[in-house]
């Protein structure tokens, strides 16, 4: 049995509509701002019981400040943590998930938008983003999959993007190149636990508006941070096995870079 009690919603009446599982408990990574804070934030609106980590705590003290303020019914547990500090993933995971009295679902989301073009000498800033996009996101879903081993079940969401699904020239080829990493560890995951109870969801989200997304050079199709983080909460509420967000465009437009000659991604880059 998991830790944890979800409750199962079927709409009355019709059993055409598979039951949806409402995960209570859930542990978002990198949530002192950007699309974690924000998905604390609807999380919190809907309800739900948080774990939220991330370096930079005056932020998470704040953003829990918030959140139990606008929400006393939801308990708010956060927790200092480098993902990059691989030894105390694990440790703050367990740490949160005592507080809480279980995770029904983890979030790996923190990450970092740094890069530069490849040879360009600044190979410190792409190994930067490699290690904490991949190698520690690798580190957070070894910790989740053991913790849900032990519950007997739960949901396991990355937060890979859109420029996953193709190679991309310039500053974001390493970031293109670590979630696309994080598509391909979902899909063998996927594979992996096809049988359940471990669910586990690719999100790719498209262009919203964050403190990373402040820095890039391309507003293509730039959405606000709200309703990027809607799309993004929805998405994750249906569990699907991959979903990119907004759906229009980006659900065609990540077809379409699949196809696309490596030339031509840059324009959608």
């Amino acid at each position: 049995m998991a830790a944890t009690r979800c409750a199962r919603l079927r709409r009355a009446g019709d059993r055409r509509y598979p039951a949806r599982v409402i995960r209570q408990k859930i542990l978002i990574t990198g949530a002192s701002s950007g699309l974690g804070a924000e998905m604390a934030r609807q999380f919190a609106a809907k309800g739900r019981d948080l774990a939220l980590c991330a370096r930079r705590t005056d932020r998470l003290d704040e953003l829990k400040t918030e959140l139990t303020q606008q929400h006393p019914n939801s308990t708010v547990a956060v927790a200092a943590l480098d993902v990059n500090d691989h030894e105390q993933v694990p440790k703050v995971f367990a740490e949160l998930s005592d507080t809480l009295g279980g995770i029904d679902r983890i979030i790996v989301n923190a990450g970092i938008g740094k890069g530069a073009p490849l040879g360009s000498g600044k190979l410190w800033a792409n190994k930067a983003t490699i290690e904490t996009n991949l190698v520690a996101a690798l580190v957070q879903i070894e910790t989740a999959l053991e913790m849900f081993k032990q519950a007997g079940s739960g949901h396991l969401v990355l937060i890979s993007s859109v420029l996953g699904a193709k190679g991309v020239p310039g500053v974001k080829a390493a970031y293109a190149a670590s979630k696309a990493g994080i598509r391909s560890l979902g899909e063998s995951l996927r594979a992996e636990y096809a049988g359940g109870p471990i669910k586990v969801s690719v999100i790719e989200p498209g262009y919203i508006e964050s403190e990373m997304t402040a820095k890039s050079e391309s507003t293509l199709f730039m959405v606000d941070n709200e309703t990027g983080v809607r799309a993004l909460v929805n998405a994750i509420e249906r569990e699907p096995g991959r979903a990119a967000v907004p759906w229009w465009p980006w659900a065609p437009l990540v077809q379409l870079m699949r196809v696309l000659p490596p030339r031509m991604t840059k324009y959608l880059a």
